[in-house]
């Protein structure tokens, strides 16, 4: 199989497994989703899930949220972790948009990179998801199956996205990345990985990641 052929297996296959995508963080605009997104760092979808209702209870747009105090915000995060930082970071952000942008979100990644506590992988997923503009975002899952399948030598995030984005064809990136997600949750992952179930892994994966899974499994 040539690059490309696994390039087009593996988009085969998960427009099969996947044809509709759910989206991970429930939100109703541009301004939820990235407060979900935000809260999500180091902490699971559905814990932020489970969070965002009571927030957005009190406070779904800047102008309630500036009126929260900073503690007020982290009592009511807390249990998704970093809430000192992520509680500075809502509220500051919050503020900024007012003053700024009218309270809306803008739609550039360097403009959403500018605020605070909003990484760049934190803004590639609210342009993409919010306003349907192509980004890459790269979470552990894609960085750790880019790696498996062999397409990204897996040094570093900002590395692997780039190699996403020169392989796969732009107008699937807002639907791939959350596919790769999805795969990499339910038949890929980090620990009790079962490579059976792995299809796409089994059939074009990394040569040494193989190996090594035979390896260990031998061993156990």
């Amino acid at each position: 199989m040539t690059k490309q052929d696994r390039v087009n297996f593996t988009l085969r296959t998960l427009d099969e497994i996947y044809p509709t995508i759910p989206i991970p963080l429930d939100h109703k605009d541009p301004y939820t989703l990235l407060i979900a997104v935000l809260l999500s760092a180091q902490s699971t979808d559905v814990r932020v899930n489970q969070i965002t209702p009571l927030l957005f209870d009190k406070a779904d747009n800047p102008f309630d949220m500036v009126k929260l105090t900073v503690d007020e915000i982290r009592e009511i995060i807390k249990p998704v972790g970093l809430s000192p930082m992520k509680s500075k970071g809502i509220h500051g952000l919050s503020q900024i948009l007012i003053e700024k942008y009218n309270g809306e979100v803008p739609q550039e990644i360097e403009l959403l990179e500018e605020l605070p506590a909003v990484g760049h992988k934190t803004a590639s997923v609210v342009v993409s998801q919010a306003f349907g503009i192509p980004a890459f975002p790269v979470d552990t899952h894609i960085h750790r199956l880019m790696y498996r399948w062999g397409f990204s030598n897996g040094k570093n995030v900002v590395q692997t996205e780039k190699d996403a984005k020169r392989l796969f064809p732009k107008e699937v990136w807002n639907k791939l990345h959350l596919q790769i997600i999805w795969y990499g949750r339910e038949y890929s992952p980090a620990r009790g990985w079962n490579l059976e179930k792995d299809i796409i892994t089994k059939t074009i994966g990394r040569k040494t990641v193989l190996n090594e899974y035979h390896k260990n499994k031998k061993s156990h």
